[in-house]
């Protein structure tokens, strides 16, 4: 790897220098190609086995951890950081530079009394999810690798560490501007050097003016929005939104007790840690918008607060306009001119009618919608009409798609094109565990073939059928904790 230092050597107050505990007895338990080319790496090696594992000095690196905060499930935490993550710096690949960090790595200055190690479930989980998403074409960080050890740590019971490689393009989050707002009292000047940098780093078409700040700040949003948008469209439930797990530049970030939806449900919580549902599957674009808030009174310092009002109210449109080309592309809808109001309000309408009949008859969101390929949509009868209990309303809801559809002259071409934009595959919280426990037995092959399945969620995979399923009885709706 050939690493550059541009956070490390510009932002000597933003961080903490501190290198990472070796694990015992590393290896490999997952590696993913495609990340590895971002970076310029091909196959994973000895060497580069020692050095991510925290058991050797990698050449060009530096190792920190940086300082920020966040409002935690609606509260403000002065103080956070990077507890269990240290940055090695930002190498350089073929089409740009990506963070490179051991999630995992050690105790850090912002542990807060934890033992900064990431346990194997997690790892692994955070591993999967962040390539599946990424196969979705959901804007995510990504992941090089998991390594394992025989290093015990201590949960509700005793796990053994293990250390995710993460490439992030930054690890700029909202909360570091929170700190530098807040925590230095609001002192301006580190606001400013902070979001220069990351003009200077990420939008170098922007200025670092007020023009510019302004141009930047409405992208955040925009950005924002439009993975919030992915996520509603895919049956992505997060989990944690903090305004600390909030990548700046967009992109899904800092995965914990997230689930996709088996059967569709609004109000789905996958965290264990948030009984009154703040973070639901339903309430993410809200949160989202919430969490932009808490970054615009940050910027306050630096940006008028009438220049942040203004563009805030934007968000709803720039939610609204991608979810309604995803969820059009699903349903093998025309695209429409983009000042017809009227029409987005109809389709939006259809969408949630559609729906609102998922949860009503306990579907599936995933196979319902992998359904819409198998349909010959000129026809009067629907073969997905068989998966509704309350036909009628199915029918009427039926009717109104087939109105808004039109003609479709080749239907097979038709749903082709619906199944390379409804995954067959996604990451089920179940076989994420069926993959853990194997690896706990000391059996990779559950993993790496999830893995496989998930870097191509389009596809038929025949012989691999039983991956689509629903969950048996035990696997129906995971709800998952925090610990990690």
């Amino acid at each position: 790897m050939k690493f550059k230092q541009d956070f490390f050597t510009q932002l000597p107050e933003f961080y903490s220098q501190v290198y990472p505990q070796g694990i015992t007895k590393p290896e490999w338990l997952a590696w993913s190609n495609d990340a590895a080319q971002l970076i310029g790496l091909s196959q994973p090696t000895d060497e580069l086995l020692l050095g991510l594992s925290g058991n050797a000095a990698v050449d060009g690196a530096t190792y920190y951890a940086q300082v920020y905060s966040g409002h935690q499930f609606g509260g403000y935490t002065p103080r956070l950081g990077d507890g269990r993550s240290i940055i090695l710096g930002e190498a350089i690949g073929p089409n740009g530079a990506w963070d490179v960090a051991l999630k995992g790595g050690g105790p850090t200055p912002y542990s807060r009394r934890g033992d900064g190690r990431a346990v194997m479930r997690s790892a692994v989980r955070e591993f999967l999810v962040s390539e599946a998403l990424h196969h979705l074409h959901v804007p995510t960080t990504r992941a090089l690798a998991v390594i394992g050890s025989d290093l015990p740590v201590w949960r509700e019971s005793q796990e053994t560490a293990a250390i995710t490689v993460r490439l992030a393009r930054s690890h700029i989050r909202f909360g570091h501007f929170e700190f530098f707002c807040h925590s230095e009292r609001g002192r301006a000047d580190k606001l400013t050097q902070l979001l220069n940098f990351t003009i200077t780093q990420h939008y170098p078409h922007l200025s670092c003016d007020a023009a510019g700040y302004k141009a930047w700040f409405l992208q955040v949003v925009q950005d924002t929005a439009k993975m919030i948008a992915h996520w509603q469209a895919v049956g992505f439930a997060h989990g944690v939104m903090n305004t600390d797990n909030m990548s700046i530049l967009g992109d899904s970030f800092d995965f914990g007790p997230f689930a996709f939806l088996d059967t569709f449900q609004e109000d789905f919580i996958c965290n264990h840690s948030d009984p009154e549902g703040r973070y639901a599957f339903g309430q993410q674009p809200g949160v989202g918008l919430w969490n932009l808030q808490r970054l615009a009174q940050a910027l306050t310092p630096v940006i008028p607060s009438d220049d942040l009002i203004a563009i805030l109210n934007q968000y709803q449109e720039a939610l609204v306009q991608p979810y309604l080309r995803l969820m059009r592309a699903k349903l093998g809808l025309s695209a429409v001119d983009v000042s017809s109001v009227e029409q987005d309000k109809q389709d939006l309408e259809l969408i949630g009618r559609f729906t609102v009949l998922m949860e009503k008859n306990q579907l599936d969101y995933t196979q319902t919608w992998r359904q819409l390929g198998k349909l010959d949509p000129t026809s009067k009868h629907s073969a997905l009409r068989d998966d509704f209990i309350d036909v009628s309303q199915f029918d009427a809801w039926y009717q109104a798609y087939q109105q808004r559809l039109g003609a479709v002259a080749d239907i097979p071409a038709w749903q082709t094109e619906r199944n390379s934009v409804n995954p067959k595959y996604i990451l089920r919280n179940y076989l994420a565990q069926e993959a853990i426990i194997a690896v706990e037995e000391g059996n990779l092959a559950p993993l790496h073939l999830l893995q496989k399945i998930l870097t191509q969620p389009f596809a038929e995979h025949a012989e691999h059928e039983d991956l689509a399923k629903r969950p048996p009885d035990w696997g129906q709706g995971l709800i998952m904790s925090c610990s990690s």
